[in-house]
């Protein structure tokens, strides 16, 4: 007689660990799937603003599609020039990229120099970078169509003979063209062309953790793992 409510107790403890796993996993889904998503930054693209090796999350919301309830409870903000955009790639859509968002729908962008001009102003971008590398003809001073480049996507080569109007490209409706802010080592819009609106993701939130490459950490085994989550955590910032 004693062994029943033993075994009942047992038995609802079993049943609410379970019904908690269940509702940690609901919100953890519903998250990811419409208000953030984490991300991890692959290449050196977008140095010095993001790192190869930092986590990021994704506000899903910022940029999301504007429905009823969207525009009455919370409306999406305007893609505008500056803004940091994660994308499905649009050579390889299951991929993401993270860019910088250079000129949206209308716009007329070329590069001289290697330097930026939108609507044929030269444009402050503190954020840029200019690694060492050699000069590029197609890269520095786009959209020269006198050379190719091996790096450029075949359809976009052919599509942006159509996309020029007197030396500048011409963003089109529901589009953007992006650039890396590491400029001499990006693939971005300029070889494989623009970001259409509905393949942008969201917003980069914040970088929550960043692996640290190999010359930062020193000394024992165990010292470097000390070393490597100081620096991953202590990389945490807000990107807006």
């Amino acid at each position: 007689m004693s062994s029943r409510p033993h075994l009942a107790v047992e038995h609802d403890g079993l049943l609410g660990t379970l019904k908690s796993i269940l509702e940690i996993i609901v919100c953890a889904v519903f998250i990811v799937t419409f208000l953030v998503q984490p991300f991890r930054i692959p290449s050196g693209s977008m140095e010095p603003t993001l790192r190869v090796g930092d986590f990021l999350l994704v506000d899903k919301q910022w940029y999301g599609p504007a429905g009823r309830l969207d525009r009455l409870v919370m409306p999406p903000a305007g893609i505008e020039r500056g803004n940091l955009v994660v994308f499905h790639y649009p050579v390889q859509p299951r991929l993401h990229l993270v860019k910088r968002v250079v000129g949206v729908p209308g716009d007329r962008i070329r590069m001289r120099g290697g330097r930026l001009l939108v609507n044929g102003q030269a444009v402050a971008e503190p954020y840029a970078f200019y690694s060492p590398s050699r000069p590029n003809g197609f890269r520095d001073e786009f959209p020269s169509l006198l050379e190719a480049d091996p790096n450029v996507d075949l359809r976009w080569w052919i599509r942006l003979r159509s996309s020029v109007v007197n030396h500048d490209v011409v963003v089109p409706a529901d589009s953007y063209f992006v650039l890396g802010d590491n400029r001499n080592d990006s693939e971005d819009s300029r070889y494989w062309g623009f970001v259409p609106r509905a393949a942008i993701v969201g917003q980069p939130l914040l970088v929550y953790f960043t692996i640290p490459a190999a010359g930062e950490v020193h000394g024992s085994v165990l010292q470097r793992m000390r070393d490597a989550l100081r620096i991953g955590v202590r990389s945490w910032r807000v990107l807006r």
